[in-house]
């Protein structure tokens, strides 16, 4: 068991969940749900539950170190990853494989976002604990699949194959990455198609094998410092040379090319929390079917809103809508329909366009 680890990516800015996620607070670090623990707390408690503290990583921007120290404070400064630049998961999964390979050559890998939810939390270890064990025992890179429920067009879908040596578990036939309303229609009608939840399982070894063999430009960029990985010297090595790694997903660089890749089709209550819609939906709502999150509110003919505040003493008065969100964060304030947050990341940088940093 202390050869499997779990990596944490925690670098993103959560641009989705804007003005409520910003740069310098974005969305993993925050308490979503009311439980008293952030994103990033949660996917923690998880991973603790199924790998040694000791063999958690958490891989984040170096503008996040003292948030990821202040909130999980089990963590030493050798098992938190300070990326300089971002660069998306393929360089990031990179790293953690050198790093983790260099501590322990035999080590498995769990990879996870920090911004997801589970909900079956019993049936997640159980699913993970298999996939480790299939990952074990074979040259393969794997991913977790989830039944779809509706057309979704954020997600990335995978086709589903034929069935591998272990119960369960399939080859995956193709990756398609966010297909437009109509193609993501044609693919929940099919039965053959899965969410990608960008949750992956595989060894170190193998990770490192395929981005050698399909994504050479971001492998050599690791290579090229390998005897440097697990010494005081790996700090400095990413910070004059992880800014030239190409900014590419790990779904682009491996996943899709690779012929040894396989899913385990689960249902343990996954959501990417990636938009406010998300939340809505899982966030408990009044008879009205509003959600209020962290203030007062007086509503009148108000109906199915997202009413988010940062500051617990506001109160927020509205009258006459339905489907809308409405995002409070002191010096920004968005007011938009539920129906075009998808949009939210294009106000993101209309805003950076007009008015610089001040408000990202």
């Amino acid at each position: 068991m202390n050869s499997r680890y779990c990596v944490i990516m925690g670098g993103g800015v959560g641009s989705r969940f804007w003005p409520y996620s910003r740069k310098s607070m974005p969305k993993q670090f925050i308490d979503f749900l009311g439980t008293g623990r952030t994103l990033m707390q949660m996917s923690f408690d998880r991973a603790k539950s199924i790998v040694p503290i000791e063999n958690i990583i958490v891989v984040t921007n170096e503008a996040y170190r003292d948030l990821v120290k202040e909130q999980l404070p089990e963590l030493d400064d050798t098992q938190i990853l300070l990326e300089p630049a971002r660069r998306n998961t393929a360089p990031c999964i990179a790293w953690a494989a050198f790093h983790i390979h260099a501590i322990n050559p035999d080590a498995s890998m769990m990879v996870c976002p920090s911004d997801h939810l589970i909900f079956n939390e019993d049936l997640f270890r159980q699913e993970i604990s298999h996939g480790f064990d299939f990952v074990e025992s074979h040259d393969a890179l794997l991913t977790l699949g989830i039944k779809p429920n509706r057309p979704e067009t954020g997600y990335g879908y995978i086709q589903i194959g034929e069935k591998s040596d272990v119960d369960g578990i399939l080859q995956v036939k193709t990756f398609t990455e966010k297909p437009d309303a109509d193609i993501a229609r044609i693919f929940v009608d099919s039965g053959e198609f899965f969410w990608n939840s960008g949750i992956f399982l595989w060894s170190a070894k193998s990770i490192m094998k395929a981005l050698h063999d399909y994504a050479p430009d971001v492998y050599c960029k690791f290579e090229a410092g390998a005897d440097k990985f697990g010494t005081n010297a790996e700090n400095d090595y990413i910070k004059a040379k992880f800014a030239e790694s190409p900014n590419i997903s790990i779904d682009f660089a491996v996943m899709e090319k690779a012929p040894n890749v396989f899913v385990s089709c689960v249902n343990f209550g996954w959501n990417d929390l990636g938009a406010w819609g998300v939340l809505y939906e899982h966030s408990p709502k009044s008879k009205e079917g509003n959600v209020t999150q962290n203030c007062n509110t007086k509503l009148y003919n108000c109906n199915n809103n997202m009413i988010a505040v940062k500051r617990h003493d506001k109160l927020i008065v509205v009258s006459g809508l339905k489907n809308f969100i409405i995002a409070d964060s002191d010096d920004v304030l968005l007011i938009c329909p539920q129906s075009e947050e998808q949009r939210i990341k294009q106000f993101v940088n209309d805003v950076k366009s007009s008015f610089g940093d001040k408000y990202q």
